[in-house]
């Protein structure tokens, strides 16, 4: 029962980061939250028990993340 409410908190998250990403304006902020998904993504699966998949999301997510984050920097676009 207490995985059952734990996946539903991080189910949750995983709507409200996907709005946020979706509304925020500022490019940078986005980026983060879609590291934050990212991360919530990697717990959801490490709690379904497939760590393989997990440990794949998490390194995609990181390196995703920096390379947002370089392209930002180099295009001078950190705000809309």
């Amino acid at each position: 029962m207490q995985n059952l409410i734990i996946e539903a908190v991080l189910l949750l998250f995983l709507i409200g980061t996907t709005i946020s990403v979706i509304v925020v304006k500022d490019l940078l902020s986005a980026t983060f939250i879609y590291c934050a998904f990212s991360y919530c993504a990697v717990l959801l699966y490490l709690m379904m028990g497939s760590p393989d998949v997990a440990f794949t999301e998490a390194v995609i997510g990181v390196v995703s993340t920096i390379y947002f984050v370089i392209a930002l920097k180099k295009l001078d676009r950190w705000c809309k």
